[in-house]
């Protein structure tokens, strides 16, 4: 049985939640499905899905080849098109969603160069923090990060984002610089609204845990752009992304405190709706996001 065939096999009910519905996709019996998926589980030697009559579930080693599977299956799809279309030129229209402050600074530039090379295709870019509903909605692809809660997305892995804590020089010189976790009770955090869906406290990691810290001050607001200029301006000590704050670490305007107790990168990915062919022209822009994401010296670049 062919190999490639079994992990699009696997990919598809994973996405689908059903042999039947695979099934009936590639109009094929749901027996066949499973016979697939039996040789695939025989051949690793692990249990992926645990199927009863009413659901299908990934299990532990199943979600971790998921994430795989798809990359290859979607790396075989580009390589294809990338042959075939020949001298085809992309065209037609790409909606992208993006969170508002990363889209900003990491994705509208890369959507600038892209119409640039592909004068035929037209670009639709929503930022907000808003979670969409991609296939309802109409969106071909959408940037996010952190954690894919939902399953019927396919995913690829962009790159890696670390959260940070930061002060202003002129801040530490006054208050001084937080040396634990508690010390941050001694300090002015600049934290997020209570109304903003982010707000979940600060995460760090201690004694090979990860710990959720909440923290206060005299000062929040639910967006985030507003608590970077307030720590830019000695205000207090804040909680963000590297993305955002990597170029003032590198021309000294912040400082960056407790790195001991970092938290674990979180991943960005791009997701779009599960499909056997994309469009060359939203193929085009993902390899465009995650050639750019992963060029070495991308995220370093932000504090030279």
């Amino acid at each position: 049985m062919d190999r490639f065939k079994q992990l699009e096999t696997f990919a598809s009910v994973a996405a689908k939640g059903s042999l039947s519905a695979a099934a009936q996709a590639e109009g094929i019996a749901p027996a066949v499905i499973g016979r697939r998926l039996d040789a695939l589980e025989e051949r690793l030697g692990v249990k992926l899905l645990v199927r009863t009559t009413r659901k299908i579930t990934l299990t532990f080693e199943g979600s971790a080849f998921l994430e795989d599977c798809q990359r290859i299956i979607n790396d075989m799809q580009n390589a294809e098109a990338s042959v075939s279309a020949g001298g085809v030129k992309a065209s037609g229209h790409v909606r992208v969603s993006a969170p508002a402050g990363f889209g900003r600074r990491h994705v509208a530039p890369l959507v600038a160069a892209f119409t640039t090379l592909h004068p035929d295709v037209s670009v639709s870019l929503d930022l907000t923090d808003r979670m969409i509903d991609l296939v309802n909605e109409g969106f071909d692809c959408a940037v996010r990060l952190g954690e894919l809660p939902d399953s019927s997305l396919v995913s690829l892995k962009l790159g890696e984002n670390r959260r940070v804590c930061v002060a202003s020089p002129e801040y530490l010189q006054k208050r001084g610089k937080p040396a634990t976790l508690s010390a941050l009770a001694d300090h002015n955090c600049l934290a997020l609204g209570a109304s903003a869906n982010q707000q979940r406290g600060w995460v760090f990691q201690q004694d090979g845990k990860v710990v959720t810290i909440k923290v206060s001050g005299t000062m929040e607001c639910s967006d985030g752009a507003v608590l970077h200029e307030w720590c830019l301006e000695g205000r207090g000590l804040a909680w963000r992304s590297w993305w955002e704050v990597g170029a003032d670490i590198g021309a000294g305007r912040l400082l960056s405190v407790l790195d001991d107790f970092a938290a674990p990168p979180i991943g960005i990915h791009a997701v779009f709706p599960q499909r056997r062919h994309l469009p060359l022209r939203v193929r085009l822009f993902l390899d465009l996001l995650k050639h750019t994401y992963a060029a070495p010296g991308y995220w370093e670049a932000l504090v030279s």
